[in-house]
């Protein structure tokens, strides 16, 4: 086996799980909704730091460690929870509120909510001890048995980030034309309530998973 020659299988394997609903999509979704592309973007890109690290951490060996220690994966399970429950808590009060931004149709202004929402995305990806779990199973079915582990994973992890990259800003494209229909009050309210729901769903899900 050469890395050539599974690499198509793995930009499929990618592509799939890309696709996948779950915290990170109804992130990108809710963002690129009401921010537009430009809001998304940040979102994204914090997302895929946080894979890319644990992606580092997995051929290390860090990730199983983590996934085998019970206090470990408890910790990640909770912290993941619990943020993801702060974010639906947040758009709910959104909804409930009635409260409307009156430049939600242009980019939030200034860096720290361009990092506001990068952090959003790295801690939704790190807390996850699913990825963690993931990362173990899935990047040594790739890496060749001649091939150094580490650089390997980390040349599979580049991929993998970029056809995210790729696919994730093309969906909020796609959601962000739409931004205008998405930003008025009524749709807007709606819209947190849909996303608080989907969000305090996912985080109670992932507190009450077993591994």
């Amino acid at each position: 086996m050469d890395l050539l020659s599974v690499l198509p299988t793995f930009v499929l394997a990618v592509v799939l799980i890309s696709a996948s609903p779950g915290p990170a999509m109804a992130l990108i979704l809710r963002r690129a909704a009401l921010r537009g592309f430009s809001g998304a973007v940040p979102t994204v890109l914090g997302l895929e730091a946080g894979l890319y690290v644990w992606a580092l951490l997995a051929a290390t060996g860090i990730t199983a460690l983590v996934a085998a220690s019970e206090m470990a994966f408890l910790v990640l399970r909770v912290v993941g929870a619990g943020f993801l429950l702060y974010l639906g808590f947040k758009a709910w009060r959104t909804a409930w509120r009635g409260v409307v931004i009156e430049d939600a149709e242009k980019p939030e202004p200034g860096s720290s909510s361009w990092w506001r929402a990068f952090g959003e995305g790295a801690v939704v990806m790190l807390a996850n001890p699913k990825i963690a779990a993931f990362m173990i199973a899935f990047y040594p079915q790739f890496v060749p048995a001649d091939r150094p582990l580490f650089a390997t994973t980390a040349l599979l992890a580049a991929v993998q980030v970029a056809i995210e990259i790729i696919l994730y800003l093309a969906l909020a494209a796609v959601v962000g034309r739409a931004g205008a229909w998405f930003r008025r009050p009524a749709i807007r309210r709606r819209l947190e309530a849909i996303s608080g729901t989907v969000l305090i769903t996912l985080g109670l899900r992932m507190a009450v998973e077993s591994r």
